[in-house]
């Protein structure tokens, strides 16, 4: 060995080819398995760049070292590459060909036993892979996925600054929002009974840069919820691309981002085919097609209002029904599903949901309807029904009826049950799709009084005249989503940018002047002193990455995530504070009581 040896290793465990063979090397790195071969010792090196395949006989000086080493210890490694002896070389390797024949070992951390193994990939217990993070990001699908989404947020960096965007950052302290019930707070020492917020996202700022006149802004931005947690969503923080646009038009955001986000998913998505020219889907239509304002397009499934089939039939059930204009009978297509036991199974699943049940239809060979709603019905409407949906024999379809707005959602679930049950969705894709034209207010129940619907900065299409003369439940909002294969992916809107039509919005949902300056202030006040129309979106990194590395669960492509509850179990966080430091903030807790 060379005095001048590097005093941990000459390569990574990744870079031996059998262009090294002969060489003296160094290596560094995990015992990754440890193999006994009838007194041979081969151990497979990891670190962060590969894996090497290390051989360690009884002749060798490393071998009593070699021994006593266990899984997962760190070890220094000297010896020669020599090729793998024929017919044992791994081509999965791009180390494969080689092995290192080891003079010498030393241990530079040695492991406990381990709480969970990082060999093989197999599932374990979330609670145990969240305490003992770092041995589960050492296993190679979480390395794999975490290190993909670097390269992803690199790829959408790049490509913002092609588009002529400039990165700015916003502040992480800012003032609690409207909707503050799911705001963080931060105490303020120097300002006693004063709290900061962690910004829900960095709507504000965003448009105060455009006030200042930058014209274009993006940022990868932690925003931060105290919401309940959901597989989607990771609880606490997660992050957007956001960004904001000055003199544009809801056309030029789409044509900034399609080309963005598409092109994203082809250079990470492994492949898959990926959409082309999105497809612009309005609201209601994604409604009543679809069931979810985020459909599933991988679903060939299109629901469709078949109300006029059952009007005035001897289905009384439904018949009765639609006699309330409100009311609407819709159905769900079933290709391929026309059999008792898929219809049953679908019947068991409805009343799983707490539905009473799901109406259906199978068509027989030969054609005719079969089942309850067809024998009620007649041959005529039970025909049209299957002339309407394109169906054929084999094939089935589903009912649901009732007040479309409460019926909907479990509309668009049975629509991706069918659809899933049957082997209809073409999972090796990608479809993307904007959303577009969301209600700019909704009725809320609770409060009883109009409140909006989305995002309250939006601007109503139609602008101020809409807001002085339209039914308010009526008004649209210049408002979109993408959503990609059932997930809302990003969301975004042009933006309200006239003092008299903010408030006049903010009027309608109950808030007066007085409200609106107190808790907008300044964006208020840089609207009075030449507000150029501005507009963007914030895509979600997290769902991205998750979309991309095939993963249902965020909690596989992010570093030290929370549990459900919200507890990062490695750092155990949320943690006492001592009484000092809540002298300090003048707090007082007021715990609820046991």
């Amino acid at each position: 060995m060379s005095p001048a040896m590097h005093r941990y290793r000459t390569h990574t465990c990744g870079a031996l080819t059998d262009a090294l063979v002969g060489e003296s090397v160094r290596l560094s790195g995990w015992c990754h398995r440890i193999r006994d071969h009838g007194g041979v010792l081969f151990i497979d090196l990891r670190d962060h760049y590969g894996l090497t395949q290390v051989v360690i006989d009884p002749d060798s000086p490393a071998f009593q070292a070699a021994e006593k080493v266990r899984a997962e210890w760190v070890v220094r490694i000297d010896g020669k590459v020599r090729l793998r002896p024929e017919g044992t070389e791994n081509a999965d390797l791009p180390t494969g060909k080689v092995e290192i024949y080891a003079v010498a070992l030393e241990v530079l951390g040695a492991a406990a036993e381990l709480p969970l193994p990082v060999f093989g990939d197999q599932d374990y217990p979330e609670d145990i892979r969240l305490k003992y993070r770092f041995l589960d990001l050492r296993r190679e699908k979480l390395h794999n996925n975490i290190m993909l989404r670097g390269r992803v947020i690199d790829g959408l960096r790049q490509r913002m600054k092609q588009g002529g965007f400039f990165e700015f950052q916003t502040p992480i302290l800012t003032a609690s929002s409207p909707e503050g019930a799911r705001d963080f707070l931060v105490p303020s020492r120097i300002h006693p009974g004063k709290f900061y917020a962690l910004p829900q996202a960095p709507q504000q700022y965003k448009q105060l840069i455009m006030m200042s006149g930058f014209d274009r802004y993006f940022q990868i931005a932690p925003c931060f919820r105290d919401e309940d947690p959901r597989a989607d969503r990771l609880p606490g923080e997660f992050y957007q691309l956001d960004l904001e646009m000055s003199f544009i038009e809801q056309e030029d955001v789409f044509a900034a981002m399609e080309p963005v986000i598409t092109s994203v998913f082809e250079e990470f998505g492994g492949g898959k085919p990926v959409t082309k020219g999105w497809p612009r889907i309005p609201y209601a239509e994604a409604l009543r097609k679809y069931g979810s304002d985020k459909p599933d397009l991988r679903n060939p499934l299109v629901m469709q209002d078949v109300s006029e089939h059952f009007r005035g039939s001897n289905f009384k059930v439904f018949a009765r029904m639609l006699e309330d204009p409100k009311n609407q009978v819709w159905a769900i297509p079933g290709p391929t599903g026309g059999s008792r036991a898929f219809c049953d199974r679908m019947n068991s699943w409805a009343q799983g949901e707490g539905q009473p049940g799901l109406g259906y239809i199978m068509w027989r060979e030969g054609g005719e309807g079969a089942g309850p709603l067809a024998n009620n019905i007649g041959p005529e409407r039970t025909e049209a029904i299957r002339e309407a949906l394109g169906l054929a024999a084999g094939d089935a379809a589903f009912f649901v009826a009732g007040d479309p707005s409460k019926f909907y959602k479990f509309a668009g679930l049975a629509r991706t049950k069918v659809g899933e049950d049957l082997n209809l969705v073409d999972t090796e894709r990608f479809e993307l799709a904007w959303i577009v034209d969301f209600p700019f207010y909704e009725w809320s129940d609770e409060e009883k009084k109009v409140d909006f619907s989305h995002n309250p900065f939006s601007m109503p299409q139609g602008g101020l005249e809409a807001l002085q003369g339209q039914d308010p439940l009526t008004i649209k909002a210049f408002q979109y989503d993408i959503a990609c294969n059932g997930y809302e992916i990003a969301s975004g809107g042009i933006r309200n940018h006239r003092p008299e039509a903010m408030l006049k919005a903010f009027e309608i949902a109950g808030y007066d002047e007085e409200t609106v300056v107190e808790r907008f202030g300044g964006m208020y006040r840089a609207f009075q002193y030449g507000a150029p129309p501005h507009g963007g979106m914030a895509a979600g990194i997290d769902r991205i990455v998750m979309l991309l590395c095939g993963a249902s669960n965020l909690r596989e492509i992010s570093l030290f995530p929370m549990n459900q509850r919200a507890e990062d179990l490695l750092m155990g966080s949320p943690a006492e504070v001592t009484p000092k430091q809540l002298k300090e903030l003048h707090i007082r807790l007021n715990l609820p009581q046991k």
